[in-house]
This record gives C-alpha cells, structure tokens and sequence, in this order.
C-alpha cells in the first residue's frame, strides 16, 4: 500500500516533469502555439485558409534566409549581409536577363553564383584573414548592397516573367514560395543532420579549436559553411523579387536581423554548437505570424517593433532557462529521439486544432454590416503621409467605414504583406500608397482577382489595374516649383535638383514637370541631381556633399519638403539669403520654414484631403458606384506672403 502510494506520487511528479522538460525542449513551438491560438481568439480573420498561407508566403523569405544563417550561428558564427546578397542577387539576375538579353537559365546561374562568390569571400577574410564575422560581413552588407545600387542605377529592374512564377501558386491556392521554403528547410535540415560539413559545424561551433586538434580543416569548413549562407540568401532574393515582379536595390534591407532572431528564437545559441532546420522554421513563423496578427488587429507598425524585440528577448531568456534546467541541447538530429520529436510536434497539432477550434466560436456572431477598408501607407515616418492618414481616418469616422491603417516603413515586400493581408481578410476596398509603383502590381492583381476595389493615392500602381488614382499633379507641380525658383533667380543661375525615391511615380512626374518648367529658362543651369529619397537626412547629407563640388549653386530644387529641410540644415546661413530652396508638399515643418524664410516656397499639396477623397471613392466603389478613373487634387505655390492662409 505503501509501495503504491509512494509510486503514485512519483509518478505524478515525474508526469509533472516530464511536461516541464517537454515545454522547456519545444520553446519555441509552445509560443508558435500560444500565438495562434491567442490571434484566432483575437481576430475572426486570423484563422482562415487564405490567411495562413499568406503568413507562409511572408515567412518563406525570412526563412530561407534564416536557413542559411542557421549553418552559421552553429559553426559560432554571424552573417550581416544575407540581406544585402540576396538584393545583389536577385539585381544581377534582373539587369543580366532584362537589360542585356542573357538567357534567362544563365542568368539565375550567375544571381546565384553571385550569392556563393560573397558568401566564399566572407568565409575568407574570416578564416584566412582572421576578421571576426561580425566585421567581414557587416563590410559585406555595405558592398552587396552598394554594388546593387551601382548596377542598377537606384532603379528597380523588371524581374523575368520566367522567373517571376516562382511568386505565383500551383493549383491556384498553394503558394509557391511556401513550397521553396519547404524545399530549403529540408535541404538545410540533411546538411545539419546527415552530411560531414554538418557535423564540423557543430564541433567548430561547440569548440574551434578541439575540431582543429581533432584533425579537422576548420578553415576550409568555414568557407563552405559561408558560401551555403551565401547560397541560401541568393535563393531568398530571387523568391523576394518574383513576389515583387522587380528586382529593388533596396530589397531585404534589415532582413538580416530577422534572420538572426528567427534562428535564435528557434533555439539555437549564438555560442554556437546548437541549433536545427525545425526550429529556425519555427522562428520564421513565429515572426510572420506576430506581424500578420498585429496586422489584422491594426497594431501600430511602430509598437510591432517593440513587440518583436520583446519575443527575441524572451526567446534568449528562454534558452537560458533551458540550459539551467539541463534540457535537451537543440543539437544535431543524431540518435533516437526523432521519433519522440515526431510525436510532440503531431501532439501539438491536434492540441492547436482543437483549441483553435473551440476560439472559432467567439467569432461565429460577428457582424459584418460594417465596411472595412485598409488603408497601407509607403511610411508613417514622413508629415505629408501622416496628414494623408488623418484626413483619411476623419472621413472614415464621419462615413461609419472601419479604417485599419498600415505602415510599410518604406520596404516593398512589407508592403505585399500588409495588401496580402487585407485580401484575405474579408476587407471592402483597399487604399494603397505604393513603396514602389512596380513592387506593388502583383498584390494589386490579386485584390482584383477577389473583387476588392482598390484606390491608389499619391502614387500610381504600373501594370495593375486600380479603381482610381487620387492624386496631386505631380507634373504641373513640377513645373509650377521649377517656373517659380527661376523667376526668383532672375532666370539666371545654378540649381541641384533633390529627387525622390526611384521607383515611385510622384518622383517620376515632379522629375518629369522640373525638366519641362527648365526648358523655358536657358539661363538656368542644374550643375547636379541627386537622390535623396524623400528623407530630411538624405538630404541633408546629399546636399553637404553636393556643396563640397558646387559651393556658388544659388537654387535648390527638392522633391519634398522633408528633403528641402535637410538641404536648408545642410546650407546653413545661405538658405534664404544667397540660396533659394523650393520645397513640395506644404507640410506644417516645410510651411513654419516659409514664415521664418529658410525655404522660399513650397508646391503645396492637400495632402489630408488626398486622405479624404481616397476613402470617399474607395465606399462609392464598394457601394457600386461610379468613380472617375484620376482625381487630381489642385496644388498650390506658398510663399511668405500668402502662407498665413494656407490651410493643407
């Protein structure tokens, strides 16, 4: 009797345990499950087919990447230019096909190449130059991405329609890049688990220097190990770009951080010597499914930051937990344990089934009488889109529609994300302001293909088809700053011209209306014209540069005002006395700098009321309306004299 009750308290403490032990082993799994479960109580659209695959789809970069740095982190290792490679690559593939007619085969030969080739000078600089990896890749990070610039001019370059299928689905529901980050994770889990290169990972990374007296080539090792990160990442830009339909210099920027913390969250130490495919798998997901649900919840961009970095907190803390407790090391798949690992993972599917299952209820009464509309903005980090959104969020208050507002911080593929996201989420309309008017073609096609209306504002969407565009006239802008800085110049002098970002539209049209108002006044000479992408520190620092060559330039002509108010930093005392600086926009800062008389004037735009008529056309089209395929909203030039009674 004795014997039996002693027993039975064993044995619901080694029951206990053993849930302790399976808990602190899968981390990163129960927090996978925990998330789901969490978001399907939260939002009735987090759990729906569509949606799940969409959260595949913005998981498969990050992943595949995070593959890649997987080999890395194991072997005690980091790798800061993943991102920056995969835009080289996919740019070499772009400008080798499009721009100079190489087959297309040849050409993802050389994208990929390109990726093995940066990945092998990493491993050398750090294996035979003895650089640690954080500097010869952070070096890397600079000169991919520089050389991508270079190559293609600032300029996204049309990506191979061949190619570009890989952005497509199979049977019209699977998404191919899903099937690519199958594919990759199970390549990168058989490097780990059954080949020689895997197993030196592990004993580089749990000690260097133990493998080298091992017997072995810990130098030859390293290389390979950075040319399959290089590898990987190279497979990561082409699937980026096919969902872009373009290859953007600029692509992937800050994707290496995901990437690290997606393996980290997996389990992996950055010690060194853990670490597997499975769980940087689950990483990934776990990003893409915190940014799709904050998403659906309309969390502000800025506090998913904060959101994020508090996960990747808890994932370190995790670990740290788990090796105080003496569990499982996230090694090597080696021994028998797959089959219990099977066994936890199919224990969790059906646990998250059934009680995913069971939130579904909480939304089985929801009511729909409400229009929702979506409203993604290029960033938030500028005055003219902020005052987009609050004209945008009045008229939204005043009409009953349900506004969720987006900030795609200025990266083309967060942007397909969040347009992903509201198309298969049961939104009415969709008002976009493209990052880039090509990158965003291929999520416009897909909200028309569900019937969902879709209002462009500021920026026009190429090779897609929008209910309507509402915005400034960009051209007669254009020409109106140029006709008005040359007046003042007495149609005499030397000008630089801050453009803006390369890609949109709105840079191509007040570019365009620059050129066309100059060609009236031969006297006027532009000694210089820069990108400085609509940002107040570019341009600064372009128009302190440009000073160091230009020191008598007696005019300024800027995109924006956020670039005019840089360029007015960047002049000093001459902005308003011996130089003349047009801004555009009519943004309260760029209009406080008229009154002080700093920036002559700005091309005032109505930017709240681009907000406004956005989502008036967006109910019109949802309600069946008619609405006109261009609505221009008038600009004006305010200038001191009459900016009292200017109201934006």
């Amino acid at each position: 009797m004795a014997t039996d009750t002693l027993k039975g308290k064993a044995g619901a403490g080694g029951a206990t345990s053993g849930l302790r032990r399976v808990l602190l082993d899968n981390g990163a799994l129960t927090a996978l499950i925990v998330l789901v479960i969490a978001l399907s109580a939260l939002s009735g659209d987090f759990l729906t087919t569509d949606n799940l695959l969409n959260v595949g789809v913005q998981a498969a970069v990050t992943a595949i990447l995070a593959f890649g740095a997987t080999f890395v982190i194991v072997s005690a290792g980091i790798d800061l230019s993943v991102g920056s490679v995969a835009a080289l690559s996919a740019t070499v593939i772009a400008w080798a096909a499009t721009s100079h007619g190489v087959p297309v085969f040849v050409a993802v030969l050389m994208g990929i190449a390109t990726g093995v080739v940066a990945g092998l000078v990493n491993g050398f600089l750090i294996a035979y130059g003895k650089l640690p990896s954080f500097i010869a890749t952070l070096a890397m990070l600079s000169v991919a991405r520089g050389l991508s610039l270079v190559i293609s001019g600032g300029v996204p370059i049309p990506f191979p329609a061949s190619v570009s299928h890989l952005g497509d689905t199979v049977g019209d529901w699977l998404p191919v890049p899903v099937l690519v980050m199958v594919v990759m994770g199970l390549i990168a889990a058989v490097v780990l688990g059954r080949t020689y290169i895997g197993r030196s990972m592990y004993a580089i990374g749990g000690n260097e220097e133990a493998a080298r007296l091992s017997g072995l080539r810990v130098n030859r090792q390293k290389l390979a190990i950075y040319a399959l990160s290089g590898l990987f990442a190279a497979v990561a830009g082409i699937v980026l770009a096919s969902r872009l339909s373009s290859a953007q210099p600029q692509a992937a920027n800050g994707y290496e951080l995901d990437a690290i913390a997606a393996v980290v969250i997996g389990g992996a130490s950055l010690a060194g010597g853990t670490g597997k495919a499975s769980g940087t798998l689950i990483g990934a997901l776990i990003l893409a499914v915190l940014r799709n649900g904050l998403n659906l919840l309309s969390v502000s961009a800025f506090w998913q930051q904060v959101v994020i970095g508090v996960v990747i907190a808890l994932a370190v803390l995790l670990d740290t937990v788990r090796r105080k407790a003496g569990a499982t090391p996230v090694a090597a798949g080696v021994g028998g344990g797959k089959g219990k690992q099977a066994g936890t993972y199919a224990l969790a599917a059906v646990a998250t089934v059934a009680l995913v299952g069971a939130t579904s209820f909480l939304h089985n009464n929801s009511s729909g009488s409400t229009q929702k509309v979506g409203l993604s903005l290029s960033t938030l980090n500028n005055p003219f889109f902020v005052q987009i959104r609050s004209g945008a969020q009045a008229e939204a208050k005043a009409l009953g529609v349900k506004l969720t507002v987006t900030d795609a911080q200025n990266d083309a593929s967060q942007q397909a994300n969040q347009l992903q996201n509201f198309t298969s989420s049961d939104f009415s309309a969709i008002i976009v302001n493209p990052v880039d008017s090509d990158a965003a073609s291929n999520s416009v096609k897909a909200a028309d293909k569900a019937n969902i209306p879709v209002i462009a504002v500021d920026r026009g969407v190429n090779k897609a088809s929008v209910d309507t565009l509402v915005a400034s006239d960009n051209v007669a802008g254009g020409e109106l700053s140029a006709k008005t800085l040359a007046e003042k110049l007495g149609g005499q002098g030397k000008i630089v011209i801050l453009q803006g970002q390369a890609g949109t539209s709105a840079a191509r049209e007040r570019a365009a209306g620059f050129a066309k108002g100059l060609k009236a006044y031969p006297g006027i000479t532009v000694v210089a014209q820069q990108p400085a992408d609509f940002d107040r520190t570019k341009g600064l620092d372009v128009m302190s540069n440009l000073l160091q060559a230009h020191p008598d330039v007696q005019g300024v002509i800027a995109a924006n005002d956020e670039m005019a108010l840089g360029a007015i930093k960047a002049l000093g005392s001459k902005a308003g006395t011996s130089v003349q600086v047009m801004g555009f926009d009519g943004t309260p800062d760029g209009l406080n700098a008229v009154k002080s008389g700093t920036l002559y004037a700005s091309v005032a735009q109505q930017p709240s009321q681009l907000g406004r008529i956005a989502v008036d056309n967006a109910l019109k089209a949802v309600q069946g309306k008619k609405v006109a395929d261009t609505v221009k909203v008038p600009v004006k030039v305010v200038t001191k004299q009459n900016v009292a009674g200017f109201r934006g």
